[in-house]
């Protein structure tokens, strides 16, 4: 794969757009190509095997135009795609998961409060996570954000309805003295001055977005796949945006969030078929982590 090819990343929707900024930000020079499946989101609420497959479609489909790379900029499709992402072909595949680590080294009170999609909290991905970073005496509070999502695929980050699903999820942590909060998906970010509004600075909140661009950085450089810079060059690598819904909320958080957003094309990105002969023994052997509570 050439250095100069871009890099994939896709999101069950728009929140990905937050991780697209923090690469965009740390590797201005490299080209990217945004897959938004608005189509299907929110993914929080679909079964796990139906998450596998449309991130294995959606990675296929990156890789047919050229990525030399993949961002999952999806904490659910992380949680239950990722495996077999890495199982269907030999390319730099970054996920993202909730930001335990740096929440338990936050935290004064030891209670740090998760917010984050019911597919997330449910895995076992999700559950070795916090089992590695769980220190003696420390409690994690796991809250499903139900709705959340969909509020901010609508383009609504800070009306009464999504102040009242905050004070609904965060309210009962602050009531066990939480004061840490993990934004365990990639689309509550864009709630962070809603919270703050709401909340003040009652709890440290943790995104994982510039985190995750260092770890891309490191994965390019290993494999030889970071993008020249010319010297003379003050121009950055391009950037296509593509959803499977319709455009217009897809443009309007684009054009908020990125200088001279591109146009978003529409398109359509077939679901696996498992008995088809691309990547089916692939799939068929990728792991079925178990569900678990949360």
């Amino acid at each position: 794969m050439p250095s100069n090819a871009p890099i994939g990343v896709f999101d069950s929707g728009l929140g990905g757009l937050s991780v697209l900024q923090a690469v965009r930000a740390l590797l201005p020079h490299e080209s990217l190509l945004y897959v938004a499946d608005s189509h299907f989101a929110p993914y929080g609420e679909r079964p796990d095997a139906f998450i596998e497959q449309r991130s294995l479609a959606i990675g296929r489909w990156l890789r047919e135009r050229g990525a030399k790379a993949l961002v999952v900029a999806c904490n659910t499709a992380t949680a239950h795609g990722v495996a077999a992402l890495r199982a269907d072909a030999d390319w730099p595949v970054v996920g993202v998961e909730p930001g335990i680590k740096p929440a338990a080294a936050a935290s004064a009170s030891g209670v740090i409060g998760v917010l984050a999609t019911a597919a997330t909290l449910r895995s076992a991905r999700f559950a070795d996570l916090l089992a590695r970073h769980t220190a003696q005496g420390q409690r994690f509070l796991c809250q499903p954000g139900h709705g959340l999502v969909e509020r901010i695929e609508a383009g609504d980050v800070d009306s009464t309805a999504v102040v009242t699903l905050l004070e609904q999820f965060i309210e009962p942590m602050l009531a066990q003295g939480a004061d840490t909060l993990v934004l365990g998906c990639t689309h509550y970010p864009f709630l962070i001055p809603a919270i703050e509004r709401r909340f003040g600075n009652a709890l440290t909140l943790i995104d994982t977005g510039a985190a995750i661009a260092r770890q891309l950085q490191r994965r390019l450089a290993t494999a030889a796949l970071q993008a020249p810079v010319a010297p003379d060059s003050a121009d950055g690598g391009s950037i296509a945006l593509f959803t499977t819904a319709d455009a217009h909320a897809l443009q309007t958080m684009a054009d908020r969030l990125l200088p001279n957003a591109p146009r978003v094309q529409t398109v359509e990105i077939d679901s696996i078929d498992k008995t088809a002969p691309q990547g089916a023994s692939r799939l068929d052997s990728a792991p079925n982590l178990p569900i678990i509570s949360a």
